[in-house]
């Protein structure tokens, strides 16, 4: 592994995810965080020349295709779109275009 995550690191980003984390936890952080990039750097090594790139996961499910449970991912299908006229008379507050929410961050 290239580098270990510090005590800093983790008040860092407790920080940044404005987390109040107490002695232990700090500690219990460190260790799981140094674990996980640990695993991340020994799949790292893995040879995966040979594993065909994708898009994403969901690429393994073409239309049609059954997962294991027998389910199918729906077809991408559009759609009519809500009133906005309705959608904004029916919002607890709005300025008539847009959504009013309460401020979640305090800095």
């Amino acid at each position: 592994m290239s580098s270990e995550v510090s005590i800093a690191d983790v008040e860092r980003v407790a920080e940044l995810a404005n987390l109040e984390l107490g002695d232990a936890e700090k500690q219990r952080m460190q260790r799981d965080l140094n674990a996980i990039l640990g695993y991340v750097d020994q799949l790292s090594q893995l040879d995966t020349s040979h594993v065909e790139p994708m898009a994403q996961v969901s690429d393994l499910f073409a239309e049609g295709a059954a997962d294991g449970d027998g389910g199918m991912l729906r077809p991408d299908v559009p759609g009519t779109s809500l009133d906005r006229a309705s959608v904004m008379a029916a919002a607890p507050e709005t300025d008539g275009a847009f959504f009013k929410t309460p401020k979640v961050i305090e800095r």
